[in-house]
């Protein structure tokens, strides 16, 4: 069932980014009075779907859910029609439009694709708020898997900054450590003090690669008392925080938490257990003894709260656009790293398989809208790239002809689409290649 619903919200999602991606393209043109043959949602090799033929085009849904297209008259694009270019050129063909026009007709796309991202988050900021868990909060630290262990950090350590920013949503410590292209510096605060680390971008790489910054690090939970159930218990106090625990003479453990406490006592049932109580800023000790179950008589109480940052209207307009700007920065640093064969995050593309994988497994309409979001941004950075055949490609050798007053030959283009179409396939091929290297083989 789960995997049912990521195949249909990652279905809905292409629909909704092809769709709007190729509405920009149509739209502008339209608005230049050039003449658009073909508007299809899928691709439509041999057969489509569904079509119908408004005015002079024809719209459709094809069989292929790999994308989808227009396909604009007196354009060289992935159609490669040859035959139509030898014809001669007529007015409402995009090619008798000006470099300007023209222009604007291949990036109207990838600027659909950036208004929906700011939309999208707009529209959460206005319908969910903001919510985080604050670092301020983590009272008692975090507790690290062996890969934060390796990198220096400590169980109860708190992050104070990383490379000088303090840190606030939790959330953001993660990505600020794998998608770097050096050296991490990281202040965390240790039993009181201020420790400064250096995490190695060798190390970092490392962690990335074996996947073990999934779940680097956790809240500590501590043993704090909400109420007292049992008179056995009258010693302790709601509000209460139990620091240390002594099972028998010579045997003691400080600094706990909750689930630890839980299976000392297990293994204690029926003993009496001497107990170091923090109240009221000092610590006091009490004999507490352990029922048969393996309990104190108290109910423990959980002591963190996520944050939410509430917008009005007018309020998530900027908000939208500050997290569109944030995403986008983002995903631009991690495709310049990509490029750069020392921190081998090319190793880490993927294709098909890994976008379906990032949609939630039980329908939740805020997972599915900030994931839409997302990947209409990848769409629209992955897009304006200067490759042969994206928008972006197009786009250069317009505004080659803008700056130089002096059009690149349709042989050129034809020639430029070829090697596009091949650079294209070939990362698709290499993408969906490690999604099966990685989900089947390895």
């Amino acid at each position: 069932m789960e995997i049912f619903i990521k195949i249909i919200q990652f279905f809905l999602c292409f629909t909704i980014l092809v769709g709007l991606h190729e509405l920009g393209h149509f739209l502008m043109a339209r608005v230049f009075g050039i003449r658009v043959e073909k508007f299809y949602i899928f691709f439509d090799p041999w057969f489509s779907l569904f079509r119908f033929r408004r005015s002079q085009t024809e719209y459709g849904i094809g069989w292929l859910p790999l994308g989808g297209y227009v396909k604009i008259a007196g354009m060289i694009d992935e159609s490669m029609d040859k035959e139509q270019m030898r014809q001669p050129v007529r007015p409402d063909e995009f090619r008798a439009k000006p470099a300007w026009q023209r222009f604007l007709v291949m990036i109207a796309g990838v600027v659909m694709n950036v208004v929906l991202a700011i939309v999208i988050y707009c529209g959460i900021c206005y319908a969910w708020g903001d919510t985080y868990f604050s670092n301020d909060d983590a009272r008692w630290g975090y507790a690290f898997n062996e890969a934060g262990h390796r990198l220096g950090l400590r169980d109860g350590d708190r992050f104070i900054s990383i490379d000088g920013e303090p840190v606030d949503d939790i959330s953001k410590v993660v990505p600020a450590l794998i998608l770097t292209e050096g050296d991490r510096r990281v202040a965390v605060e240790r039993a009181g003090s201020r420790v400064e680390l250096t995490l190695p971008l060798d190390s970092l790489i490392a962690m990335r690669r074996a996947k073990q910054f999934e779940g680097l690090f956790r809240l500590r939970v501590p043993f704090l008392i909400d109420s007292v159930a049992s008179p056995t218990a009258a010693a302790l106090r709601p509000g209460d925080e139990i620091t240390g625990i002594e099972v028998a003479p010579g045997e003691r453990y400080d600094g706990l938490e909750f689930a630890d406490y839980k299976t000392l006592l297990k293994l204690h049932s029926g003993d009496t257990v001497r107990l170091s109580v923090l109240r009221g800023g000092a610590v006091l000790h009490e004999l507490v003894p352990v029922s048969a179950e393996g309990t104190l008589g108290v109910v423990a109480s959980v002591p963190y709260t996520l944050r939410t940052r509430e917008y009005t209207l007018l309020e998530s307009i900027p908000a939208g656009l500050r997290k569109a700007g944030r995403v986008i920065a983002s995903y631009w640093e991690q495709l310049k790293m990509i490029a750069q064969p020392k921190t081998r995050m090319y190793e880490e593309l993927g294709g098909f398989i890994s976008i379906g994988s990032i949609f939630p497994g039980a329908w939740d309409w805020q997972g599915f809208w900030l994931t839409t979001a997302f990947l209409s941004i990848i769409l629209a950075v992955m897009n304006i790239l200067p490759i042969p055949g994206l928008d972006g490609g197009h786009a250069l050798f317009t505004l080659w002809e803008i700056v130089t007053g002096r059009k690149v030959s349709d042989r050129v283009l034809e020639a430029a689409q070829y090697v596009g179409l091949v650079i294209i396939l070939a990362l698709l091929l290499y993408a969906n290649g490690n999604d099966i290297y990685r989900f089947f083989i390895r």
